[in-house]
């Protein structure tokens, strides 16, 4: 297992759990799986796993429960899995720490993609729970906008001087925005370049993290340019 990524998988139904798993493990990925939210807690807690992919609606912990317990203790990429794509529970999932989501039933080869895609854009293929910076952004040093100072080399941020704690997807993003202030960014673009889509995927994402990183780096640092997308105030 010390040389495959592990997977931490919650899911209360027996035969999606048992043929993703398998389909997982095909792929050359370690998989724990387990029936419930609790015990999804409890391996995780065990076996600090690489990626965790939960569905909402497990007993015991719910799903976004679970993401914002995980949340509270790590990094790690999460991948929520929601059997409505217009569920409220997708924006949930996202505001409680998600990355991204998967929508049910899906195919395994879409899921497998989305996995290795989220892996990428965390700068490893084994969790090490820091983000590749985009190709796009400065080569290093300290950028500065008002109060806030991003340290593009040692991927810190601070504002007013005091640190803000991002999530390596939080981080990429804002680490897109600072490579161009001032220029407006669609959220196709975002989804490309943050999310590593090669295909349309749901701007709600996008939304979600935008307004999860504006709560922590100030509401006004990100402005929305109705009908194109957003852009950091320079």
């Amino acid at each position: 297992m010390a040389d495959q990524t592990h997977v931490l998988f919650v899911e209360d139904d027996d035969v999606i759990r048992e043929a993703t798993q398998l389909a997982l493990e095909r792929d050359g990925f370690a998989v724990t799986a387990m029936p419930d939210g609790l015990a999804g807690l409890e391996a995780f807690r065990a076996n600090r796993p690489d990626i965790a992919l939960l569905d909402v609606m497990v007993p015991g912990l719910d799903g976004v429960s679970l993401c914002r317990r995980i949340r509270d203790e790590s990094t790690v990429p999460v991948i929520m899995l929601s059997a409505r794509a217009d569920s409220i529970d997708v924006v949930l999932g996202l505001e409680a720490g998600a990355d991204d989501y998967v929508t049910k039933p899906f195919d395994g080869a879409v899921l497998v993609a989305r996995i290795r895609a989220v892996l990428r854009r965390f700068g490893h293929a084994g969790g090490a729970g820091q983000p590749e910076e985009p190709e796009s952004s400065s080569a290093g040093g300290m950028l500065t906008f008002g109060e806030l100072e991003i340290d593009t080399e040692g991927m810190e941020v601070r504002k007013d001087g005091q640190p803000v704690a991002l999530t390596p997807t939080e981080m990429r993003l804002l680490l897109e925005f600072s490579s161009a202030p001032g220029t407006v960014l669609s959220r196709d673009k975002l989804l490309e370049r943050v999310w590593d889509y090669g295909w349309g995927g749901d701007t709600r994402v996008v939304d979600v993290h935008v307004q999860r990183l504006r709560t922590k780096i100030g509401q006004d640092r990100i402005e929305t340019v109705r009908g194109f997308g957003y852009k950091l105030k320079a």
